[in-house]
């Protein structure tokens, strides 16, 4: 135990040894050479500002106390009140993760507080009456029922003390069936439930009676200390009880920079719990725990965990018949993709882009390796593989799937676009036709016709898409180089185009709006209706517009006007 004072004893001397580093890092980088149209012609774990694989298992610095906010005291103090009040025998205990965070110095304001005899729902009940007997506003409360599908397996209350929301649940022990992660629950004590916890850094206890910090297992603080990720029981057994905890295992690993320890990643990565994960635990869950890793601190240092332990393919699923076939090591080389946008997204400014941004921009690199691979549907449809990973193995949004492929598909754009927007030259426009019978943009005014009408798709996204497209672009350099220095020559070129575009007066161009509406083409053109006629106007005018970005409206009037005269003597020599 660790006294919430200054004079408290550390009562763990022994040190563990080390783990080994993850494998595939070697002697701490992995170089893949990439097949063709892959983009990168050397693929190398960055060893610059965002490479998520320096320092691993370094030592945290833990605290020897728990330092009370002032209003996490007050908060105790009232809950105390209830105790005393009532004379309940009652110890309240705050469980797990805000235990863990505070003796690492870090802020946390999800409180659980653990009871050793009562239910949450009942010591809430009493919390409203302490708070009658002392003329106070009583306080509703939540209860969250059982329910196992979303890894609830016991009844949880909520209520606000201090305009902060508490969890009340009562200490429990647990006991699995075979085949289900499932458990059975009952009551239990301090230390049964501190056992039956994923892992030993969450299994801390600050005793809010004797202002304590309860280690029941004897190895979470040591473990805490020494950087290490392992299970307060034997693991395998751990992991075949309830495999989500594979991925916890990773999560907090990569979160806190700590070792995962040698037995548990064995347990890991050994074939039946590999099989547990698949048919034990629901996609959902699955698919919350990678977002949490995509969208957290360390996210390729979580990826580099989930292909060390041979659970990638367990984790991402990909339909049958995928067209080209998937050849073996692609994940390696999905990670390395993940590892540059990750340098990437902080040499050029991490702030830059909004949470969901950088979560999409993080999903898309993942899987640029496959945005050319499909599979058939039951429709008969083509459907990118990215999309079935998202929508059917991990389960996320509609939303995720759409916007990594149309990340993908701008991204390619934007390759095209690099020589148009670098060069001063009029390249070949082999990919956009911009000319028609109506349209004269001049030379000058193509660069911005093209990335205008590219953007207009891709809206806010384009900063995404453009980082993406870096990813694409091949840069010849010697074998040997580091990609971060690579990552260098992608930050310019991204910021060149960057600047281009703002230099265009293109950023926000998706709002622009149409000089005309569909009724003054209609008089324009002398048309009768609207049809397919006044949509291949409406484009046309975009594209015009994009040319003259100054026009008024009688001006594009007098333009659709013209090309009309002119369309009309065209007709008649024919």
């Amino acid at each position: 135990m660790i006294a919430a004072g200054p004079t408290s004893a550390r009562l763990f001397a022994f040190r563990r040894l080390a783990s080994c580093p993850l494998g595939l890092l070697g002697t701490g980088k992995l170089s893949l050479l990439s097949k063709g149209k892959l983009g990168f012609r050397l693929l190398r774990f960055s060893c610059g500002a965002g490479g998520g694989i320096m320092g691993i298992g370094s030592r945290p610095v833990v605290k020897d106390r728990v330092d009370l906010t002032e209003k996490e005291e007050t908060i105790f103090r009232r809950l105390l009140d209830v105790v005393e009040h009532f004379k309940l025998d009652t110890q309240l205990r705050v469980a797990g993760g805000w235990v863990r965070d505070k003796l690492l110095g870090k802020d946390c304001y999800d409180i659980d507080i653990a009871l050793d005899n009562m239910l949450g729902r009942e010591f809430c009940e009493k919390v409203n009456e302490y708070l009658q007997f002392a003329g106070e506003e009583q306080q509703g409360i939540g209860v969250i029922q059982c329910n196992p599908d979303q890894s609830k397996h016991l009844e949880t209350a909520r209520m606000r003390i201090y305009d902060t929301w508490i969890d009340f649940v009562n200490l429990r022990s647990e006991s699995y069936a075979v085949n289900s992660r499932i458990p059975t629950m009952k009551f239990g004590s301090a230390k049964e439930d501190a056992y039956r916890r994923d892992l030993t850094i969450n299994s801390l206890f600050y005793n809010i009676n004797t202002t304590i910090v309860e280690d029941l297992t004897g190895r979470g603080i040591q473990d805490l200390k020494d950087g290490y990720i392992d299970t307060p029981l034997p693991p395998r057994e751990t992991f075949l009880d309830d495999p989500l905890r594979v991925l916890r295992a990773i999560r907090f690993g990569a979160r806190f920079n700590f070792r995962l320890g040698e037995d548990l990643k064995e347990a890991a990565s050994h074939e039946e719990v590999r099989a547990a994960l698949t048919s034990k635990i629901s996609r959902e869950r699955i698919g919350h725990e990678i977002d949490l890793m995509i969208s957290g601190n360390q996210p390729v240092r979580a990826l580099l965990h989930i292909c060390d332990l041979q659970i990638f393919y367990s984790i991402f699923t990909f339909p049958q018949d995928p067209q080209p076939e998937i050849s073996e090591g692609y994940e390696r080389i999905c990670v390395s993709y993940l590892d540059a946008a990750w340098t990437l997204l902080h040499l050029i400014g991490y702030t830059s882009f909004t949470d969901e941004q950088k979560r999409h921009c993080l999903y898309g690199a993942l899987f640029l390796p496959l945005r050319s691979t499909v599979y058939i549907d039951r429709k008969l449809k083509k459907i990118p593989v990215s999309s079935f990973i998202i929508r059917n193995s991990i389960k996320l949004k509609a939303n995720d799937a759409e916007m990594v492929a149309s990340l993908h598909d701008a991204a390619q754009r934007f390759v095209f676009f690099f020589q148009l927007m670098e060069s001063d030259a009029e390249p070949e426009l082999t990919e956009v036709k911009l000319e028609d019978e109506f349209l004269d943009i001049p030379p000058t005014s193509r660069k911005r016709v093209l990335a205008g009408l590219l953007l207009r798709e891709i809206k806010v996204y384009w900063r995404v898409a453009l980082l993406i497209s870096t990813l694409l672009s091949p840069i010849d350099k010697p074998v040997g180089d580091c990609l971060s220095k690579d990552s260098q020559r992608r930050k310019e070129i991204f910021k060149k185009i960057e600047r281009t575009i703002t230099e265009l007066d293109l950023d926000n161009v998706w709002a622009m709006k149409p000089l005309l509406d569909g009724k003054a083409i209609m008089g324009a053109l002398q048309l009768q209706g609207g049809g397919p006629l006044v949509r291949e106007w409406q484009q046309r005018m975009l594209k015009w517009q994009l040319a003259h970005p100054d026009a008024t409206a009688e001006e594009c009037l007098d333009w659709m006007q013209q090309s009309q005269a002119k369309r009309a003597k065209l007709d008649c020599r024919t």
